[in-house]
This record gives structure tokens, C-alpha cells and sequence, in this order.
């Protein structure tokens, strides 16, 4: 097994198959750097682990020492500097397994779900992604994982069937729900606060296209399309996906034409049903506003980044979710007052409503930390934060809609886009009370000497 020492200039390589880098050194920057670019990492050590043996190794080198750990796969989620420590980089881990007599895939710690869905679209599978494919699959689902179908189908996590999982004194675990079941719910709504997972099973749908995409309107009709859509949303059937988002388009070449520079209302659909049937059920949504551009038709699910159109290319951003229960006029009023056409000046790049329930709202077959299932709706802001200057009136602008928006809330955020977490109280809201407590045990017996603390963590 791959081993790493420490020497009197702090770290040597044994046998470690990928990469081991501290500053300075070549591959360094490109090693630790991630999607997210408002978050840059340096810690002391990058191990790019090569494989599950090289995770083990790593950890158990920082067991011994007492070197904190992150791990980063795409760095999507990556809302909090690493200044220190080490960081497992599993971008090396990409293997896809596809059993299709089964309906499973085996995904490797750094694949992402592009990878997964290329492999799975030839067997006439899926896999229940987000809305990038471009995410690292396995850190999307132990944060929980709320797919564009999630409403027909549920959260990312329900589908899993196992992990491989390193916990911080180096052992590698295989668990599911019949083996050791408590570190298994952990790792489904607990993100990384046990254990690095180096790979996991999950099941995949019989899926080969969906109805999906995006009607656009001009932003003057928001209020309009707002009160249409959430009206709509009560008649249709739970797997009709969709959301109502604002978007800010900045006057740069990565916004296509005609959408660049301007201000939008965007209702977003994802049916995997008959798509006569969904193409009737959106026909209300058309016809709340003049209706400036439409792409929503049959798409293979390898293109299902064409319903949200997220970026593709590293920026950096602020990120902050809030659940919601229902869309009361008052806090429809409540959110235009805050985001809408009337603020020109708002600095937030999105900001998107989610329709939950459905799927979302069943309780899983195997207990686990998911903690939104009683929520109606997910409130989602994303902003660039380029500048300090920008910084400031993202965060002010971030904080004025969430405590605008908190009387209409459950209390809780999801993990994965619940922005930089802050002090205890303010990590503690992606759970209930109760689970929060259920977690720091579980980490408390894992991870005694919290050496996982970087991220979203309890």
C-alpha cells in the first residue's frame, strides 16, 4: 500500500501514484484550483490521489501527524478557503462501471456526471443528476443532491446503493444500508464530515430523453410570469420539474446572444412523461408573457445541462440557499420588492426558485441527513464576486433576501449550495436539530480529533 512519510522539511513522496505538491512546486495552482474561483486554495500538501490506496495513505499520513484534511474533486462546491493542511485532489479518480443488467453505475471519487451519463446513455440509461453535468458526481451526492428530476424521481442520495469510504484513521469502509448503516447515512446528506468516499454505487433510470429546457421573458414581465408560474405549478403533475429564476446577464461573450446583457424572467422544465403530455402541460406557462425566447423540446439525457444552461467555464462566485414552504402573494411581493424588475441595481447574477415536493418530499427507503424533504420550495442566489467592491454588495445584497425571505422558510439550506459556512449555528441549518446532533456524533466517533473540518462541516 501507497505510503507517505514526513521528513524534516516536512513531507516526502513513497509510493504515493499521484502527484504530491506543496507551493510552489509545478502542477501546484493547477492541482488545487476548482470551479469556484472566490474560494483559492493553498494548502501545506495537494495529493492527487491516483486511487482509493493513495486516499488511504494520505490519510493515514495526516492521522498520525494531526494535519487537517479537504478533499476536492471539480471544486463546485468549493465555498471555503483551504489556507492550510493538506488537500486530497481526487481528479484523477474518474472510472465509470456500468452494470446494466443491474441498472447501476460504480463512480469513482472524481468522475463527474458527464462522465457517468456518456456511459450510462449507450445501456438507454440515466443518471439523476444536477443542473451540470460538469459537477463531481460523488461530492454532489453525500451533500444530498437535488436533481433537475427530482421531483419524479428524489434526491441524488436515494438511489445510492453503497460506498468506499476512507474514514481519517486511514480504514477503508464498504457500507450500505445492511453494513454499518450508520456511517451510510452519514455519507447521504452529511457531505464530508466522516470520511473521504473514494467510489460508490448508485442505481441509474431507464431513461433515454426528456422534455426539457428553458421560456424566456423579458424582465419587465416578471411579476406576471412569477404569479403564473406558481399558480401553475399547483396543478401539475409531481413530475413536471421546473423553476422560475431572475437572471442578470452580464454583456460578456460566454452569454449567447440574445440573451447577453440583459435582464430575464425564465421559467425551466425538465418532464421525462410523454412529451405531448408535457408540451400541454407548459402551454399556461407561454402564455404569461410575450415570450422572447424558447428551447424547451425532447433532448437526450446527455443534455440535460441545455434546461439550466449553468457556465461551464471557472468563476468565482457566491452561492446561498434558503428552503421555503409555500409561495404565499406576500412573499411573492416579499422577493420582487428584494430581486425583481424595481432594483436595477441588484448585484445577484441569479436568483431562482425551485419547485420541490413530489419525489423530494417522500421519506427514504434507508434513513439519511437529508434534511429539505418537508420544504415546498428552494430559494437559490448566485452572484460573481470579481472585486472586493463586489464582494461587499453581493454579500449585502445576500443578506437582505435571506433575512427578507426567512418569516416564509423552514429554517434549513442545502449543503451543497448553502454558500461559505459560517460559525456553528449558521453550518447547523442545513440540518435539523436533531440530525445535526445524530452527525457530530457520528463524526465525534469517526473523527475524533476533527482533521475533516474544512467546508461544510458540523
Amino acid at each position: 500500500m501507497a505510503t507517505l512519510h514526513q521528513t524534516p522539511d516536512l513531507f516526502a513522496l513513497s509510493d504515493i501514484r499521484g502527484p504530491v505538491l506543496r507551493p510552489g512546486d509545478d502542477g501546484y495552482a493547477e492541482e488545487v484550483t476548482g470551479f469556484n474561483l472566490a474560494a483559492p486554495h493553498t494548502p501545506d500538501v495537494v495529493v492527487g490521489a491516483a486511487g482509493a490506496d493513495d486516499v488511504v495513505a494520505a490519510l493515514r499520513w495526516a492521522s498520525a501527524t494531526g494535519t487537517p484534511v479537504a478533499v476536492q474533486a471539480t471544486g463546485h462546491g468549493a465555498n471555503y478557503p483551504v489556507d492550510s493542511g493538506l488537500l486530497i485532489s481526487t481528479r484523477r479518480m474518474t472510472g465509470v462501471q456500468v452494470d446494466p443488467a443491474r441498472r447501476t453505475a460504480t463512480v469513482e471519487a472524481g468522475a463527474r456526471w458527464g462522465d457517468v451519463l456518456a456511459e450510462a446513455a449507450p445501456h438507454g440509461l440515466a443518471a439523476l443528476c444536477g443542473t451540470s453535468t460538469d459537477v463531481g458526481a460523488v461530492g454532489y451526492t453525500v451533500g444530498g443532491g437535488l436533481p433537475v428530476l427530482g421531483r419524479a424521481y428524489g434526491y441524488g442520495s436515494d438511489l445510492v446503493r453503497s460506498f468506499h469510504v476512507a474514514t481519517p484513521d486511514g480504514t477503508l469502509h464498504e457500507t450500505d444500508a445492511g453494513h454499518e448503516p450508520e456511517l451510510f447515512r452519514a455519507l447521504r446528506g452529511g457531505k464530508h464530515a466522516v470520511g473521504v468516499v473514494t467510489s460508490m454505487e448508485t442505481e441509474l433510470l431507464p431513461l433515454r430523453t426528456l422534455l426539457g429546457g428553458a421560456v424566456w421573458f423579458p424582465g419587465e414581465h416578471a411579476a406576471a410570469v412569477l404569479t403564473a408560474w406558481t399558480g401553475w405549478i399547483r396543478t401539475v403533475p409531481e413530475e413536471m420539474c421546473s423553476s422560475f429564476a431572475l437572471l442578470r446577464l452580464p454583456p460578456v461573450p460566454q452569454v449567447p446572444e440574445p440573451l447577453r446583457g440583459r435582464f430575464w424572467a425564465r421559467v425551466a422544465i425538465a418532464w421525462p412523461g410523454d412529451p405531448a403530455e408535457g408540451e400541454e402541460l407548459l402551454a399556461p406557462v407561454r402564455e404569461a408573457a410575450p415570450v422572447a425566447v424558447d428551447t424547451v423540446e425532447v433532448m437526450p439525457c446527455t443534455e440535460v445541462d441545455r434546461v439550466h444552461t449553468e457556465p461551464q467555464d471557472p468563476f468565482p462566485v457566491r452561492e446561498s440557499s434558503l428552503l421555503l414552504h409555500e409561495l404565499t402573494p406576500v412573499a411573492i411581493r416579499t422577493f420582487l420588492d428584494q430581486v425583481g424588475p424595481d432594483v436595477p441595481e441588484c448585484p445577484l447574477l441569479l436568483v431562482e426558485l425551485r419547485h420541490m415536493g413530489g419525489a423530494l418530499s417522500r421519506p427514504a427507503a434507508v434513513p439519511d441527513m437529508v434534511c429539505a424533504r418537508d420544504a415546498e420550495h428552494l430559494l437559490e442566489s448566485v452572484a460573481i464576486v470579481a472585486s472586493p467592491s463586489d464582494a461587499e454588495a453581493v454579500e449585502h445584497a445576500t443578506a437582505a433576501l435571506r433575512t427578507a425571505m426567512t418569516p416564509y422558510g423552514t429554517g434549513r439550506t442545502l449543503v451543497n449550495i448553502h454558500g461559505a459556512p459560517g460559525d456553528t449555528a449558521d453550518r447547523a441549518r442545513a440540518w435539523t436539530p436533531e440530525i445535526h446532533a445524530d452527525l457530530l456524533h457520528l463524526k465525534q466517533t469517526h473523527d475524533p480529533a476533527d482533521l475533516l473540518r474544512f467546508g461544510h462541516t458540523p
